[in-house]
């Protein structure tokens, strides 16, 4: 059993490495037969680590599936970068800031230093551990139940954390947006990232290009809600107008 529990952690690490492998490749990897790594991608996807394709795994997100937290994090990291650069030219000092559990929000964390002093709050863990070496930032930590695929926390306890505070500015992003509407995968973090919507004055919807013109399973909300999307220059003319077309005031980040 611990064996199998190592060799399943080898794979998954693999995967979210690489994007994708074949069950083959993985069996000539590691000396074992097809249908052993078949049980060991059955059981890595049902963890939610990956998910099972073409004759093999891949930690690629789909509409029913929300890639992993270590994939997110290498995935785009040029276009989330200049588009966390253009979000902090609206946040002000003395703000109180709301930030989801999106790595796109994570590129702002270094940058608010130089916006302090700012009051703000996070479920992400990842953001908590930078905000907190930060000077003149008060850290609201929103916790509940941590979700490791996610590095986060969500639940009850996380909802009711939010609907007890009210922010002046929330940054956050989502899996796709298409025909007017955010959507997302999970339905618990649609219910978690309403929760932050329906608690913050203004709202900024931070979302790299190769999100736009895609659907996932859960629609949560739409588009004018936000009063800025902020996207990246990789997106194309059809998929600006098409935000635009929708109602939504929309910034390119070159």
């Amino acid at each position: 059993m611990r064996k199998n529990k190592a060799r399943q952690s080898q794979i998954a690490d693999l995967i979210l490495e690489q994007g994708s492998l074949t069950a083959q490749e993985l069996a000539e990897m590691f000396g074992v037969s097809v249908m052993t790594i078949h049980r060991d991608l059955d059981e890595l996807e049902r963890q939610g680590v990956l998910r099972k394709a073409r004759g093999g795994a891949t930690a690629q997100p789909s509409g029913v599936f929300e890639a992993r937290v270590a994939f997110r994090h290498a995935a785009a990291v040029d276009q989330k970068r200049r588009i966390a650069q253009a979000a902090l030219r609206h946040v002000e000092p003395g703000m109180s800031v709301m930030l989801d559990d999106s790595t796109t929000v994570l590129h702002m964390v270094p940058g608010l230093a130089e916006l302090a002093p700012l009051h703000v709050a996070t479920n992400f863990l990842a953001a908590l551990r930078e905000l907190t070496a930060l000077p003149d930032i008060r850290v609201i930590g929103i916790g509940g139940d941590y979700d490791p695929l996610h590095d986060s926390f969500q639940g009850m306890h996380a909802i009711e954390t939010i609907k007890a505070i009210h922010a002046d500015v929330l940054f956050m992003s989502t899996s796709a947006v298409a025909a007017g509407h955010a959507y997302h995968q999970e339905e618990r973090i649609v219910a978690f990232k309403r929760a932050m919507i329906e608690s913050a004055s203004a709202r900024y919807l931070l979302v790299d290009s190769s999100k736009l013109d895609r659907t996932a399973l859960h629609r949560l909300t739409s588009l004018p809600v936000f009063d800025l999307v902020i996207t990246d220059s990789e997106a194309s003319p059809q998929a600006l107008g098409a935000l635009e077309a929708a109602g939504a005031t929309v910034e390119v980040a070159s």
